[in-house]
């Protein structure tokens, strides 16, 4: 795109050189410029060169962390659930899937049991979503590739073993073989009294996908929590599995909401509502931050232009009385910093761009160099930093730069235009 820019500007110089507007612009560009005009220009071009650049490898940068979070949560979330109250039979599941699974978007549909249980082992409790992971489901292909020890073949029926996330290990301080309390949120009423239903389980594996669901979500074989639940042969709901995971709510929207308005469908996405309005909360807040960059090189523009006006006063006077009028006089000062902004706005893009390109491979290069590692692996979950630059969001940066720098220059090109020839030249010898 720059270097198409580049070749159109330079095909069509040739037919705007003799504009009035840059005609002026050449003849305001005397010979002998104050030194300190010049730097103050150069500064603020940095200035919003730096701002545009740090402003599109944050935001990359932010965007890679929300794709690697959004990839590793879906390896253990189901993509579309819908649940009922009094639950699904058997034969219902197949009706339903029979209708579904006909869909070219649903790759497959499987029974959902969960339940919210309370885990306690060595005087430690936990709150935790248990859900059921049956070995011969297709979903439960990707929670065996988040598995630290174990192995998910090991949720047999009747064994009532449980597969437990990274940050649950730690602060339980259990691993595989220990055994741990599960307390359920039913009651058991006999004759000495009412008293919470518990039940003593197997950790039989332990996964980690570098999310929240490490310290949330616990798996163990439906037919297992059927049991503790006492929901016969019938299931809570069912989850569907989608091709593309990514459009779960237009799926939900204009197809299984028309389809079965009867019930409830919820897609992985509104089940993480609070997670993603985060992410999204601080991708904006960082923005703001990092704009008061972009904000400090357009009042360099007003300082540098407020200094040009008054080093130029003569000159100005010499155009107005050769026959231009105020309002080309302030097109001039407008062009003149909107020239040095643009400037600085295209070399952020450009070494922004390539930057936020390259981040991974940047980061992995200074820390063979150092021999440390700036992201450890064993905190962040991660070995290269993810980045993934977006077209939207470098348009909304150079032509939020565009905007702010336009009117940036508006005050003081307004006050050039409002010099007086006979006020500016009265002094001049």
């Amino acid at each position: 795109v720059v270097v198409v820019c580049l070749l159109a500007f330079g095909f069509n110089l040739a037919m705007i050189k003799n504009l009035p507007i840059f005609i002026g612009l050449r003849y305001l560009r005397s010979k002998r410029r104050e030194k300190f005009v010049s730097f103050v220009s150069g500064f603020s071009l940095c200035a919003m060169a730096l701002g545009v650049a740090a402003l599109i490898i944050v935001l990359s940068v932010m965007n890679g962390f929300d794709q690697e979070i959004k990839s590793r949560l879906l390896k253990v979330v189901p993509h579309v659930s819908v649940v009922k109250s009094d639950g699904f039979s058997s034969d219902q599941h197949k009706n339903i899937k029979a209708t579904i699974i006909n869909d070219t978007e649903v790759y497959d549909l499987i029974p959902l049991v969960e339940s919210f249980i309370m885990l306690s082992s060595k005087d430690r409790e936990f709150g935790v979503n248990l859900r059921g992971a049956d070995p011969s489901w297709s979903t439960t292909a990707l929670l065996k590739e988040s598995m630290l020890s174990g192995y998910v073949e090991e949720l047999a029926a009747g064994q009532f073993n449980i597969i437990i996330g990274s940050q649950i290990a730690r602060k339980m301080d259990i691993f595989i073989g220990d055994q741990i309390q599960i307390t359920l949120p039913k009651v058991s009423v006999t004759p000495a009294g009412i008293f919470p239903r518990i039940k003593r389980v197997t950790v039989s594996g332990i996964f980690e996908v570098g999310a929240q669901v490490d310290g949330s979500v616990v798996f163990m074989h439906p037919k297992d929590i059927q049991k503790l639940l006492r929901l016969g042969d019938k299931f809570q709901g069912f989850q569907v599995s989608l091709a593309d995971p990514y459009k779960a709510e237009a799926w939900v929207e204009n197809r299984a909401a028309i389809a079965f308005p009867e019930y409830r469908w919820r897609s992985w996405m509104s089940s993480m509502e609070t997670l993603f309005k985060a992410m999204s909360m601080e991708k904006v807040v960082v923005s703001i931050l990092l704009s008061v960059i972009i904000a400090v090189a357009a009042c360099n523009i007003i300082a540098s232009l407020a200094l040009m006006v008054g080093d130029k006063r003569k000159d100005i006077a010499v155009i107005r009385t050769m026959g231009a009028d105020s309002r080309l006089v302030t097109k001039i000062f407008i062009v003149q910093g909107l020239a040095v902004s643009a400037s600085g706005i295209a070399i952020g893009t450009l070494f922004g761009s390539l930057f936020a390109y390259f981040a991974g491979d940047i980061i992995g290069a200074i820390e063979k160099l150092s021999g440390m590692y700036l992201f450890d692996p064993s905190i962040y979950l991660i070995n290269v930093l993810p980045s993934k630059i977006l077209i939207s969001d470098i348009l909304s940066v150079v032509s939020g730069a565009l905007i702010v720098s336009f009117l940036a220059t508006l005050y003081p090109a307004w006050r050039a235009g409002k010099i007086l020839p006979a006020e500016a030249l009265r002094y001049d010898q």
